[in-house]
């Protein structure tokens, strides 16, 4: 919620002390969760776009009031007619009650208590009493007995909220005075729209109707009373889909992706009801970035990537939701009043289906879902996923932070300035993260100041050393719990104590390796498109890891430019330079941030001259030319729609081309050429040569076997120059049902004999024994097949003789 920080007084009012602001929404879960009803009222929908003002301690409910009755009133403005114009306040708040009089007639001021008049943002947290405005659409549109002020009808249509920010609610439920009452209002742009074109339906102003009209065309049939809702379901979600995709969402199996992928899906089930079988929805996207683009510029530039991230989605669900559908249309057969939680599982689990979708199904049925056994069903395969995890969570949630950040506040990071530092151990905590008095082995350190990194923003914990008096202690990864910046030891060391902190060599690599991220992602902005935003990073001293939103994989040619690209601003030797400025100043100057990313009031922002600037926590080198050289040593997929990029740089890149070097020349001493590609070449030439001569040499061999028929059994016994015999047998094997087959073979000095038999009563381990002694060998085998090896090769014809003689005695 904007601004929350600024009501309670944890962050200082801005200056100047107020704001207006246009703000996109997504409303799709939680506690105002729209979406059953989106497409199917006049009003209710997944993406809008909400103007406010807001006032920090500056003006309040006099002002407010003035300020909102001219801007709906005034021709200068919105120009409403005054006699179409209601009011509400809240029944203790006499004070705006009285104020309004002023602006209006006193019979069109009503009292309503907490449940329509009192706002807040949750259960604990900023909230007032608050006035509503409405507008009349008149009693010849809307005549149901709900259609009175305070009725669920839509002849009186709430445009305009007006909080009076005066209390914050605790846990209790207690009320407590802000430091400074505060103004936030909010009203919906898409209403106020159909109220100025003079219609009663959001769907039917400008701008949804281009929308529909562009669906219909894609569709190829005008809507109807009986299908309008499908049209408008469709309209929604695609500015929906369409803004969040377009700010860096992705698909995925929870979090923000999921609710990107709810939405998305449903759309897509509604494209199937109008008949539609393939991807459409990202047909639409086109129309949508011009219709919004002067207000929001981006929409043109990430116009092809999100289409292409949308049609993927498309495609995927396509593939299953025929299937679904037959799923579900076979229990509806068998359902009365109850469906399955079991069922609807399954498509969720296997067809994709989000439970939601399930239910708006259901609901058309006029048919309620056994939910305890589906939520029964997700615990089971949640409990199935942990079976084997095992980890130090629930350490860390029964840990002792709450007490040492009251008794000690955040300690200092100093890290940016110095990597060693003298300072003081404050408090100690066990492996269980209880506070101790003391550590003989392992354990945490809280430092007054502390020179140690913690783990944050992709990049690793440092390591490093704490010299104490009684010794050194080592100092194995740095995290930071509730705000706590805590180094993991091993070593002794006492609370109270003074010791000199060192950071790990190790850190100077690893700012190389963050800074090389922030240069690779400029790179990937530069060479693939705007549409590039940050999915998650991993910076150690070895190596980096950036995950990215694009929908297909980099080729050779564009990953050569990437590389190229940063090795550019290496040479060039440009300087890094950080600087604390305020979040928006920061944002105003172009620094990136990471979508869904908070930040304080006070941002960190890195800038690399001309080539990056993004808000940053990390710990960086001072000049690109310490990165040395940047290498790209893999390019991979993550999930839908996201990459990866490895690489390497400094220390490493050096340590990779020593060793390609290395592999280089072991390779030209084995090839014993210095033109290696050439002589393997030559080398596959000689082996495709051999693989031929081989080959005729087999089918020359398997032309000279001859075969014998003996009551019914195929014979083969000979002496063959060439070939496998072994793989012979099994070719004779699978060509006869019924066969006998013995093959004897000279190698060098040396006789190899095999036999094989199939369908008949001839025992090859047998055959062998008896035939083996007369080349001056022996061996045996199975009853199928058996093999055996010889000495003496001028007995191979009267090997073969006896085999012949052996089967015709026994057949």
């Amino acid at each position: 919620v904007q601004f929350k920080t600024v009501f309670t007084g944890q962050e200082p009012i801005p200056e100047p002390p107020r704001a207006t602001s246009s703000q996109t929404c997504i409303r799709a879960g939680g506690k105002h969760n729209d979406l059953d009803n989106v497409g199917y009222t006049e009003r209710h929908h997944t993406f809008f776009e909400m103007l406010g003002n807001f006032s920090f301690g500056d003006y309040f409910k006099k002002e407010a009031i003035a300020y909102a009755w001219e801007f709906v009133t005034s021709k200068e403005y919105l120009d409403l007619p005054i006699e179409k114009m209601w009011v509400t306040v809240h029944e203790s708040d006499d004070e705006a009650y009285d104020i309004w009089k002023e602006h209006i007639s006193e019979e069109r001021i009503m009292r309503f208590g907490d449940k329509d008049n009192f706002w807040q943002m949750g259960d604990t947290g900023p909230c007032g009493p608050c006035s509503e405005i409405f507008y009349d659409q008149g009693a010849e549109h809307f005549n149901s007995d709900e259609d009175v002020m305070g009725g669920e009808g839509d002849r009186f249509l709430e445009i305009w909220n007006l909080v009076f920010m005066q209390y914050e609610r605790d846990e209790s439920g207690t009320l407590h005075p802000l430091p400074k009452p505060s103004i936030d209002t909010g009203m919906g742009l898409e209403r106020v729209v159909a109220i100025k074109e003079g219609v009663f339906n959001n769907y039917d102003s400008s701008l949804f109707q281009p929308l529909i009209a562009k669906i219909s065309e894609v569709v190829g049939k005008e809507p109807t009373a009986e299908n309008i809702a499908s049209y408008r379901v469709i309209a929604d979600h695609l500015r929906s889909t369409t803004f969040l995709l377009a700010q860096g969402v992705t698909f995925d199996k929870e979090g923000r992706g999921y609710v990107l992928r709810r939405i998305m899906r449903r759309a897509i089930r509604h494209g199937y009801l109008l008949g539609l079988r393939a991807p459409f929805m990202h047909l639409l996207v086109d129309l949508l970035a011009e219709q919004m683009k002067d207000a929001y510029d981006y929409l043109p530039q990430k116009a092809e990537a999100v289409k292409s991230a949308m049609r993927q989605e498309e495609e995927r669900f396509f593939n299953t939701i025929e299937a679904g559908i037959k799923l579900f249309e076979e229990e509806l057969k068998s359902t009365e009043e109850t469906f399955s939680g079991e069922v609807a599982f399954k498509l969720y689990d296997t067809y994709g289906f989000p439970l939601d979708l399930t239910q708006d199904m259901l609901r058309e049925k006029d048919i309620t879902l056994d939910i305890a056994e589906f939520n029964a069903k997700m615990d089971e395969q949640k409990a199935k996923s942990k079976a084997n995890w095992k980890g130090s969570g629930d350490s860390i949630a029964k840990g002792e932070f709450k007490e040492l950040k009251e008794r000690s506040g955040e300690n200092e990071f100093v890290g940016y300035e110095a990597t060693q530092k003298e300072t003081k151990v404050v408090a100690l905590m066990d492996d269980e993260f209880k506070l101790v008095d003391s550590i003989d082995g392992k354990g945490w350190v809280y430092l007054e100041k502390t020179p140690f990194y913690a783990e944050s923003g992709g990049q690793v914990g440092d390591e490093g050393l704490i010299k104490s008096s009684g010794g050194e202690v080592k100092v194995v990864d740095t995290k930071k719990f509730n705000g706590l910046n805590l180094s993991q030891i091993e070593g002794s060391l006492r609370v109270g104590e003074e010791v000199e902190a060192i950071v790990s060599h190790k850190r100077r690599e690893i700012a190389k390796h963050h800074s090389a991220t922030h240069l690779l992602q400029a790179a990937l902005k530069a060479v693939l498109g705007d549409h590039i935003a940050q999915a998650g990073s991993y910076n150690d001293d070895k190596r980096l890891r950036f995950d990215f939103t694009h929908q297909s994989a980099l080729s050779k040619e564009e990953i050569e430019k990437v590389e190229h690209w940063v090795n550019d601003k290496v040479l060039r030797a440009l300087e890094v330079n950080t600087e604390l400025m305020g979040i928006e100043e920061a944002k105003n100057s172009g620094a990136m941030a990471l979508f869904g990313e908070k930040y304080g009031d006070i941002v960190r922002v890195v800038t690399m001259q001309d080539a990056s600037v993004e808000l940053c926590g990390g710990t960086h080198i001072i000049n690109t030319a310490e990165i040395g050289t940047f290498i790209i040593s893999k390019e991979s997929g993550v999930s839908a729609g996201v990459r990866r990029v490895e690489a390497i740089c400094g220390a490493s890149a050096l340590d990779y081309i020593h060793t390609t070097r290395e592999l280089l020349e072991s390779v030209e001493s084995e090839l014993k050429s210095k033109e290696p590609l050439k002589a393997v070449a030559k080398l596959k030439e000689q082996i495709k040569e051999l693989q031929k001569e081989l080959k005729d040499a087999l089918n020359s061999t398997k032309k000279e076997l001859t075969a014998k028929e003996i009551n019914g059994v195929t014979t083969i016994v000979e002496s063959v120059e060439n070939g496998d015999i072994k793989t012979l047998i099994d070719e004779a094997k699978n060509r006869y049902e019924k066969v006998a087959i013995i093959l004897l073979q000279k190698k060098g000095d040396k006789v190899l004999l095999a036999a094989g038999t199939k369908g008949c009563d001839i025992n090859a381990g047998d055959w062998i024994k008896n035939i083996a002694p007369i080349v001056g060998g022996g061996g045996g085998g199975r009853p199928d097949f058996a093999q055996a090896g010889g000495k003496d090769v001028t007995k191979i014809s009267d090997a073969v003789d006896a085999a012949r003689s052996y089967l015709e005695e026994r057949i």
